[in-house]
């Protein structure tokens, strides 16, 4: 047996030869990077819930390289909104109103894009929804919900544009999940149900579609400031929810802009990586609970201790908006309401 740390026979020791596979690697891999990087200048995008937060950042960048954008959501006055925003770019916005919790809609949406703009060349799947609350107050209703629009809008989505990428042996697709995709934080159980699914999906699809030429990116951002909590539905104690939700979006450190948030996607998208991860301590923790599933269930089940009982309004909802307190709208959530205020959060002005 070797236990000197060197080969059993002439030349390098063993971990040169560690080395030298691991630079080989590093080396393919931004061979591969450029092969496969694109210009989206002239590219018909097509972002679902592109008419606020992180899916209006998207396509204001997106717009801002060339990109022909289109955009639905449910609110017509929200899409109005959002195209007066992206035209200031000079490029073709389209919007388009659909609920993508109907697959019917669905389908009729990518049927007029392709109609009006020509062939789809990227899909970012980004529509979702956040409840919050305890277990207690869920519902099967709202983790029906949270399906429709978390997992199986993305799913009726790249159903509907496949045919038409296989047939050109190109494409990309964005699915955007979370880091609450791969780490089960409490207080979120619907979201993150629909988030591990569309993780699940994404990686999956990835591996199938590599030989039709189309790249599927999963994007699992950490803490984003879009300005979304005021949007969230929150349950139980729903003003203490929304003030720890909205105020750990906003802290420096923790959370990322939505503008750095987007580049990042939309940077992995042009390179056609597998998963991009977009902050530090999102990272670090999807790495810690891969490793050590166990420990990191102990931690989230002492974070959920520390989190508001049930009680309050129980299974009702409430916006976050109407769940504001001197806590939630002081200094520590600002970055949170400027971020609002930027992206189309806050309705007519």
């Amino acid at each position: 047996m070797n236990t000197s740390g060197k080969s059993s026979g002439p030349g390098l020791p063993t971990w040169l030869w560690g080395l030298a596979g691991v630079g080989t690697l590093m080396a393919v891999n931004s061979i591969l990077r450029q092969r496969r990087k694109t210009d989206f200048r002239g590219k018909t995008v097509v972002i679902t819930g592109g008419s606020r937060g992180l899916g209006l950042v998207m396509a204001r960048q997106f717009a801002q390289e060339g990109a022909r954008i289109a955009i639905c959501a449910r609110s017509e006055p929200e899409l109005e909104r959002a195209k007066a925003d992206l035209e200031v770019f000079n490029v073709e916005v389209n919007t388009y109103v659909c609920d993508l919790r109907q697959p019917v809609d669905i389908r009729r949406f990518i049927q007029a894009v392709q109609q009006d703009m020509g062939d789809i060349d990227v899909l970012v799947n980004n529509a979702g929804i956040i409840m919050v609350s305890p277990i207690e107050h869920f519902t099967e209703t709202d983790f029906r919900e949270a399906l429709e629009t978390n997992f199986w809008a993305a799913y009726h989505t790249t159903e509907a544009v496949l045919p038409q990428m296989r047939r050109n042996r190109s494409g990309r697709i964005i699915n955007v999940s979370s880091f609450g995709g791969r780490v089960p934080f409490p207080h979120l159980l619907p979201y993150i149900t629909g988030k591990f699914a569309i993780v699940g999906y994404s990686e999956g699809l990835r591996g199938e579609l590599l030989k039709d030429g189309i790249y599927v990116t999963t994007a699992c951002p950490g803490l984003i400031r879009t300005g979304s909590p005021r949007n969230a539905i929150f349950k139980g104690q729903n003003e203490k929810e929304y003030a720890w939700f909205k105020i750990g979006d906003s802290l420096p450190g923790l959370s990322l802009s939505a503008e750095e948030t987007a580049r990042q996607i939309i940077d992995a998208c042009r390179y056609g990586e597998a998963v991009r991860i977009t902050t530090v301590p999102a990272k670090v923790i999807t790495a810690l609970h891969g490793l050590f599933p166990s420990l990191t269930g102990e931690v989230l089940a002492v974070i959920n201790n520390l989190l508001p009982e049930p009680g309050g309004i129980g299974e009702q909802r409430a916006q976050g908006k109407d769940s504001e307190t001197d806590l939630s709208y002081s200094f520590l959530a600002g970055p949170t309401d400027e971020a609002a205020d930027r992206n189309n959060q806050l309705g007519p002005k």
